[in-house]
């Protein structure tokens, strides 16, 4: 997932004015395009760092978060049947299964920063981020789905792969 391009092309300047933006309410925005561009490039970039972290580092020794247990123990708790190894979109964007999440995500308000804002996931994870591979999510569905893969080894063919070339 090298990349040529990201927040480094803005250069201080653009890098500042993108943060400042990326920080407004949502009700400052209509639908514009440069913000949808800013975010996108945002999003990637955590993609990036996180998928070079898992491709680096045993996933079962992450910590993502100061609440990785309770994320853990809340999300299993919640969703014991969810296939975390190959995600199905409806099980992140039904309508039953937003009633299901909407919950769930809600507890993490004002213990996870951000809790609700716009991530990239992987469906499968044995996969890296490509666009046939990636779905939409916040970032507590991000959290607790990959906290849940790197506790179940479900991560370490791509450590492996990425050992095994070295």
């Amino acid at each position: 997932m090298a990349s040529q391009s990201g927040l480094a092309s803005l250069g201080a300047d653009g890098a500042s004015a993108a943060a400042h933006a990326l920080s407004l309410p949502a009700e400052a925005y209509g639908n514009d395009p440069q913000l949808e561009v800013m975010w996108a490039m945002k999003a990637y970039n955590h993609a990036e760092v996180y998928f070079n972290l898992i491709s680096s580092v045993d996933p079962k020794f992450l910590k993502l978060t100061k609440v990785d247990d309770k994320i853990y123990s809340s999300f299993r708790e919640t969703f014991t049947d969810l296939n975390i190894k190959l995600l199905n979109p409806d099980d992140l964007k039904s309508d039953e299964a937003k009633e299901k999440w909407r919950p769930f995500c809600n507890q993490f308000d004002g213990v996870i920063d951000d809790f609700n804002y716009g991530t990239l996931l992987r469906l499968d994870c044995e996969k890296d981020y490509t666009e046939e591979n990636t779905i939409f999510a916040t970032r507590i569905q991000f959290f607790a789905i990959e906290i849940s893969r790197n506790r179940e080894g479900l991560n370490n063919p791509v450590y492996t792969a990425k050992c095994s070339k070295s």
